[in-house]
């Protein structure tokens, strides 16, 4: 793996799930630094991977992987069904997403998602996107700046929040992740800045790269491509994202209950493999910081009632 790319989350967890047959077709939604996908090819014999990553720093990790078993697509999750589509597949026996945001983007202060760096107010997964933090900060309405901190970075004072940065924003744009960090300052909790800011800085993240919808998309089309007994493994990093996985689990999808067919037989594509999300071990939380609040989560794809 590249320098600047951390050690992936649970791998072993991760590859147990799958259950990888040597044939068999997986899917890699989050590429990253390849650690998932390269661990996985290691397995095939015969099979096949598909990974998907909008990230350029993850398409040119991708460019150094030669086995002919494997195939990138530069795009979203939320397009799975298109990108496999078209490279010939309409049915896999896996696929392992490990959501949220890379080490190696937190700790590139340029990309703006890091609370520890002074950068630009980017936050884009995918360069191409116009959309920037810098933009949601100028550009939206107090109302739906109180929205996005609630709802994405469950702050307690998202209100307040909300009406600091019109009011700063009113005599100068935000410009940088400091210009952020100090218009709040003063509304932090006390002893729990970096948490605060961290909050805030992932309700900008998700807005920014449509994340709730991104995964919603995504997860609807699981069941659609998955073949019977094929496992979806899935790793969160916070509340938001894990309850929708659980729901979609559980429910069939992301918001509701689950819907029955005449007989009284639940209508959903899944059954949950582990009832409780599999948390990593103290072992790797002292060695990856990123792994402290990691869930993993793992359904095997149930046989269709006709």
């Amino acid at each position: 793996m590249t320098e600047g790319y951390h050690n992936p989350v649970m791998l072993r967890e991760c590859i147990e799930a799958l259950r990888i047959q040597p044939e068999g077709t997986y899917v890699d939604v989050t590429f990253g630094g390849g650690g998932h996908s390269k661990a996985i090819l290691e397995k095939l014999q015969g099979g096949r991977l598909i990974a998907f990553d909008q990230d350029e720093d993850a398409k040119r990790e991708a460019a150094s992987i030669t086995d002919r078993s494997f195939t990138f697509c530069q795009a979203n999750f939320m397009y799975l069904k298109k990108y496999l589509k078209i490279n010939g597949i309409t049915k896999v026996d896996g696929i392992l997403a490990d959501l949220g945001i890379s080490s190696h983007q937190i700790d590139s202060p340029e990309r703006g998602f890091s609370t520890r760096f002074d950068g630009p107010l980017d936050m884009r997964m995918d360069q191409n996107l116009a959309l920037t933090a810098a933009g949601v900060l100028n550009e939206y309405t107090e109302q739906d700046l109180h929205k996005i901190f609630g709802m994405y970075g469950e702050l307690k004072n998202a209100r307040t929040a909300a009406k600091m940065v019109t009011q700063q924003r009113a005599n100068r744009p935000f410009v940088r992740t400091e210009d952020l960090k100090a218009a709040l300052q003063s509304i932090a909790p006390r002893g729990k800045e970096n948490k605060y800011f961290a909050q805030v800085f992932q309700a900008l993240r998700i807005e920014v790269n449509t994340e709730m919808k991104a995964l919603e998309n995504f997860l609807h089309q699981c069941g659609e491509v998955m073949n019977t007994e094929g496992r979806l493994v899935v790793m969160s990093y916070h509340s938001l994202e894990d309850r929708m996985v659980k729901n979609y689990i559980n429910k069939g999808k992301v918001f509701g209950d689950v819907e029955k067919d005449f007989y009284g037989h639940e209508l959903k594509p899944f059954e949950a493999v582990n009832r409780k999300p599999i948390e990593a071990s103290e072992e790797e939380t002292e060695q990856n910081r990123r792994a402290r609040s990691a869930k993993l989560r793992i359904a095997e794809r149930l046989v269709d009632r006709k």
